[in-house]
């Protein structure tokens, strides 16, 4: 009997992410979901208006409700939210967390305080701006 549980066991626990750097988190799916929620705080502190603030927000509320709808199931999250496994959707998040902090801390949402140079957003021929999609 102990020949079949070994192999059982083993299969439970991952040994490794297979990424150099990358380690085996032991509970990965309440470090994540603190992780969206903490960028979501820090994203409510950033004016509504922000483009920034929009795209993120909206995104870190999906992979939230995909964590939720998921119940713990780790090969679910990993399948839906496509971000391979689990540990590199941990690192996603703490890095959108940061970046979230540095935003509010560079006030990225205010005018510029210098005019631009004319022609400092053209490229290609056509004038970029906040606005334009092209």
């Amino acid at each position: 009997m102990f020949r079949f549980t070994r192999p059982l066991l083993n299969a439970a626990r991952k040994p490794s992410t297979g990424i150099t750097g990358l380690k085996v988190h032991r509970d990965p799916v309440p470090e994540l979901k603190k992780t969206y929620e903490a960028t979501l705080q820090a994203l409510s502190a950033i004016p509504q208006s922000s483009v920034y603030r929009q795209g993120t927000e909206a995104l870190t509320l999906h992979k939230l409700k995909v964590l939720e709808k998921a119940n713990g199931n780790v090969a679910v999250i990993e399948k839906e939210l496509d971000e391979g496994q689990i540990e590199e959707s941990l690192d996603i998040a703490q890095d959108e967390l940061s970046l979230a902090q540095k935003m509010l801390q560079w006030k990225a949402w205010e005018p510029l305080e210098e005019k631009p140079q004319p022609g400092q957003w053209q490229y290609f021929g056509k004038e970029a701006t906040a606005s334009s999609s092209s």
